[in-house]
């Protein structure tokens, strides 16, 4: 039998696939719903984690005043045209998160960082891939990750708040100019010549598939779980193909407002805003069905006349820090609301609009400083059924934030009986 080299590779028609590190190679363990029936209006999910909190003694409604007969604080306030439209609910947090420099990572996973004895990170699936993995064959994409170029929570760019199945990270559009050629530029190279592309990536992907069958004999157990969650990954790959051949001719469907080119150098605000169109015209034309938008915080502070970095800002226990924070949680609120305004203003085929089909969730992972609890949260939109208008306030100051995505999960029809370290759906938002 020919000797296992150290870090192994498939090849397939004249390719390299590198294969994860081994123990059989000589190293050490590392350290470490349906879619809708034809004619029905689909369903959409939104999620825009701004990371870093927020002013929290000034963010929060009132914990005495809960229901429909609450105030918006002075910096929601933005906000006031469309609170029959959102709710604001407290009390939610990750049982597992305990780091405060996790950013928004564990967000929309809730998972347990340490839950695979021997590693120091774990990941699970994020709520939007749950969705998008039983919404996603209708669409063009299956989901669309945004984020920002390597100032968002922390983060490098490319980083979404989207985790597959196997708890890996999902790749983003780091820039609005990049999520438009996608979702709104046609490829110009002759469709014979697209179609042979795919046909020569699923040959090295059989290829590699014929190749690791082999070499599964010739591995320990636990080498083999490690190549059989590679091999999950390449699977993904085939699909990924797959759907780009079927998508191959297609014309892309243009929004029915005539949607500027964005700038290659926006930042900040201006970027937010343009993202948030990019949204709504994704959804109308139906190109996909879940996106997430992991948002901008250094250059949005920046944007608006900040001279310290985002981090800064979140300890604002000094005046000038604080005015900071006020700033942005303002001007969130302000972008926020013209986005649902943009949401509502869109027609479906049936009359009603966009925003009665989505649901649109706006919060971070921290409250405030490196404190997880109370993650601050709207929700909004008639997507899964939530009756909005409402602030609600947890009787149990540790509910799972994952009970939330759970009931926007059901709600939307998404066939899902847990999502993280959920406990169940929260009744109160369908009572």
């Amino acid at each position: 039998m020919n000797q296992l080299n150290r870090r192994a590779t498939l090849r397939g028609a004249g390719a390299l696939f590198a294969l994860p590190f081994m123990d059989s190679f000589g190293f050490r363990k590392f350290a470490a719903a349906s879619s809708p029936v034809a004619g029905e209006i689909p369903k959409r999910m939104v999620f825009c984690g701004m990371g870093f909190g927020v002013t929290a003694d000034e963010w929060y409604p009132d914990v005495n005043e809960t229901g429909r007969d609450y105030r918006l604080p002075k910096l929601l306030q933005p906000l006031a045209k469309h609170k029959d439209d959102l709710s604001i609910i407290q009390n939610l947090m990750h049982r597992y998160s305990a780091d405060g420099h996790s950013g928004s990572t564990f967000w929309l996973t809730g998972a347990n960082r340490y839950a695979m004895p021997g590693q120091n990170f774990h990941n699970t699936i994020s709520v939007d891939q749950v969705a998008a993995g039983q919404w996603g064959a209708a669409t063009r994409y299956t989901s669309l990750q945004l984020t920002a170029p390597g100032d968002s929570d922390g983060h490098g760019p490319g980083q979404s708040l989207a985790w597959n199945k196997f708890g890996k990270p999902v790749a983003g559009l780091d820039n609005p100019l990049a999520a438009f050629h996608k979702l709104f530029s046609d490829d110009t190279t002759p469709l014979e010549i697209r179609q042979d592309k795919l046909k020569k990536q699923q040959s090295v992907l059989d290829t590699v598939l014929d190749n690791a069958r082999s070499l599964d004999r010739r591995l320990g157990q636990e080498d083999r779980g490690k190549l059989s969650e590679y091999l999950q990954s390449v699977r993904e790959i085939e699909v990924r193909i797959a759907k780009e051949e079927s998508w191959l001719g297609v014309e892309k469907k243009k929004p029915s407002e005539q949607l500027r080119e964005p700038a290659e150098s926006m930042r900040g605000a201006e970027e937010v805003r343009m993202m948030y169109d990019l949204m709504v015209a994704a959804m109308q034309v139906d190109a996909t069905r879940v996106l997430t938008y992991r948002m901008p915080a250094d250059s949005l502070i920046a944007s608006l006349g900040a001279t310290m970095s985002a981090h800064s800002m979140s300890h604002y226990a000094a005046p000038e820090r604080r005015v900071v924070s006020r700033k942005r949680d303002a001007e969130h609120a302000k972008m926020l609301s013209g986005f649902l305004t943009k949401l509502k203003n869109t027609r479906e085929a049936d009359g009603s609009s966009l925003l009665d089909n989505c649901t649109v969730t706006f919060g971070s992972n921290i409250s405030y400083h490196h404190t997880l609890k109370n993650c601050p949260t709207i929700v909004a939109g008639g997507g899964a059924g939530i009756k909005q208008g409402r602030h609600l306030v947890m009787d149990d100051p540790k509910t799972p934030l994952c009970n939330l995505w759970l009931s926007i999960l059901q709600g939307s029809g998404i066939n899902a009986s847990t999502h993280g370290d959920s406990t169940g759906v929260i009744e109160e938002l369908f009572a």
